[in-house]
């Protein structure tokens, strides 16, 4: 598939529609009307997980605390977890350096900018469909591994500390992706390191990170900060911002309102996991919605397959009552479709259904 060396229309920094004290959103940001959120959801309290149990000299707590996250995984495609071993005074640093980047003057982040051939750097859209609709959110794309993709380069230089800090948090949050993995390994009733070593073990697992700023908006209920999706890779951690509720999870018919646990990572299974588990564990559409009162800041860390590893369901979940409800695909031909559409529901998982699943 050709890729575009650039977008398809000058880009729309929303931040700077934002600040120039607009009263009304440009019609590139008015959802259909089915699409626009309903800004009175009711708060969801998904599962919370205290990984600290796993460390308890009590067996069954351990199997308690692993039998919850199955649950969770089988049920929501969610989860949030507290206790997981990565700093706080970490955390709120690397929110905190983000949130000074996207405070910069427009010309310092623009040395950033970025197109779509690989996202890298500064962006205002995903997606490359012209006159498609726009999402109310700017962004910061970057890749932590394969060590052969990272290039701290492309990374912000201001404020100063933050490549350290940046280079910090992706080593710690990897740790905790590697850890959640043989869990959820262990779940599926397969090798601890299953999936770990599925994805491509320590020289082809891929992460990246995804740090979203969502502006003030005039008109809140007319758009999105980012549209309905499923995460198209492996295991997602979001550090959210404890100030301001925006993520929605789909719980039925329904969008729920995540409400935010100080100090912990909101946990979501990818479709790269649910197609390996042969759909025993849910990737599950999620949006966000924006504010007119305050800004917000979230951090996706995305751990996923190396781009040429052939994903299929497990081998040790086919049987002769549960078929193969997926075709083998390739991350990169999987994340290729969703780079030219941009965010679109649930129709990407489906679409790698077995023919005689469809």
């Amino acid at each position: 598939m050709s890729r575009l060396e650039s977008w398809p229309e000058p880009i729309i920094r929303v931040q700077e529609l934002s600040e120039s004290g607009i009263q009304e959103i440009p019609d590139r940001f008015v959802k259909r009307p089915a699409d626009r959120p309903c800004l009175l959801e009711t708060e969801a309290n998904i599962p919370l997980i205290d990984l600290e149990n796993l460390n308890s000299c009590d067996e069954s707590v351990r199997q308690e605390t692993i039998k919850l996250i199955s649950q969770a995984c089988c049920d929501w495609g969610f989860f949030q977890v507290v206790n997981h071993g990565v700093s706080h005074e970490l955390m709120a640093k690397t929110r905190g350096v983000w949130r000074e980047f996207f405070h910069l003057p427009p010309e310092e982040k623009q040395k950033f900018a970025n197109s779509p051939i690989t996202y890298e750097g500064y962006g205002s859209r995903l997606g490359v469909e012209k006159g498609a609709k726009l999402d109310w959110c700017d962004y910061f794309f970057l890749h932590y591994l394969p060590e052969k993709l990272k290039d701290e380069n492309k990374w912000p230089s201001l404020p100063i500390s933050c490549r350290e800090i940046i280079s910090e948090y992706g080593q710690e949050v990897a740790k905790l992706c590697e850890k959640l993995l043989k869990i959820l390994s262990l779940n599926l009733r397969l090798n601890e390191d299953y999936l770990h070593q599925i994805f491509g073990g320590n020289s082809e697992i891929g992460a990246c990170l995804r740090v979203n700023f969502y502006p003030k908006c005039p008109q809140p209920d007319l758009t999105l900060g980012l549209s309905p999706h499923s995460d198209p890779g492996g295991l997602t951690l979001l550090l959210p911002d404890i100030d301001v509720s925006g993520l929605q999870v789909r719980r039925g018919d329904n969008w729920l309102t995540v409400k935010p646990v100080p100090n912990a990572f909101v946990v979501n299974i990818g479709d790269q996991i649910q197609v390996l588990s042969n759909a025993m564990y849910k990737s599950v559409e999620h949006r966000v919605i924006v504010n007119s009162a305050k800004e917000r800041v979230s951090l996706a860390f995305f751990y996923n397959p190396g781009g040429d590893i052939l994903i299929k369901p497990a081998d040790e979940l086919v049987t002769t009552d549960q078929s193969a409800l997926y075709r083998p695909t390739t991350f990169n031909e999987y994340r290729a479709l969703i780079r030219t559409k941009g965010p679109s529901g649930k129709s990407q998982v489906g679409s790698l259904k077995s023919p005689r699943h469809n």
